[in-house]
């Protein structure tokens, strides 16, 4: 229970990976805001499931983390839910692409760059003042095994600017705060969804994958909150891959 005491935001977690990192949260001892934009009843469920939540230690507040001004409004509804400032940051919102650069809309560029990239910028700003004043903050941002690759068109830049943005802001927030980032290979929960763009693409991930499997959401939210657990004190800057080996490039 090493996050006894400490309040924590998720964006994007009322399904899916996100969910997946509150719940890892909690179970460390986190107070947690699931946020949510059209999924309102799922993020109600997943309070209801949370440890914790009979003495109203989570909440779920609204809010779409894709654009600017919706990370503002669901960073100040946390605050507000939650009883005070944010201790540990988990920038989880990350829409996907692969339509080609020589293709790909203007608006669909901006979309996916805000939503991956400009939103972990904005909450970053808005919960690092309480961090700093308090001495202690944890933020962990999800770039994805596609930083290392070049296959996702404005994804894969978008992810690669996160472990940037990363290292930066663990330079500039330091030594109150750490910043680290998390990046999942193809994850097996999603499979079904990734198969809608590309048919073949799990099962080529998976015979690229030296340890021969897809991961799973709990090992990347493990991941996540171990990130902000006192082993990991000293790190911070670094970009933790978790996906069995698959951005390596074969010999």
């Amino acid at each position: 229970m090493f996050l006894e005491g400490k309040r924590a935001l998720v964006t994007a977690s009322s399904r899916n990976l996100g969910a997946e990192i509150v719940r890892a949260l909690a179970d460390a001892g986190a107070s947690v805001a699931v946020n949510y934009h059209a999924s309102a009843d799922a993020a109600v469920r997943l309070v209801d499931r949370l440890p914790g939540r009979e003495a109203g230690r989570h909440a779920a507040v609204a809010g779409d983390a894709t654009t600017p001004d919706g990370v503002e409004t669901l960073v100040s509804a946390a605050v507000d839910a939650l009883g005070g400032g944010i201790d540990v940051l988990v920038n989880n919102v990350g829409p996907f692409s692969m339509t080609p650069f020589a293709e790909m809309p203007v608006e669909e560029w901006q979309r996916i760059w805000d939503a991956n990239v400009t939103s972990a910028y904005v909450a970053t700003k808005a919960v690092v003042g309480h961090m700093r004043a308090s001495g202690w903050g944890r933020i962990v941002n999800l770039s994805a095994g596609s930083a290392w690759r070049r296959n996702h068109s404005i994804y894969t830049l978008a992810k690669q600017a996160i472990i940037t943005l990363t290292e930066a802001l663990a330079l500039e927030l330091a030594p109150e705060v750490t910043v680290n980032a998390v990046a999942p290979g193809q994850i097996v929960e999603s499979a079904d969804d990734m198969a809608e763009f590309d048919p073949t693409f799990v099962e080529r991930a998976t015979a690229a994958t030296p340890l021969g499997r897809l991961t799973t959401r709990a090992e990347v939210a493990g991941i996540v909150v171990a990130l902000c657990s006192p082993t990991f004190d000293m790190v911070t800057g670094v970009t933790v891959p978790v996906d069995g080996g698959w951005r390596l490039n074969r010999p």
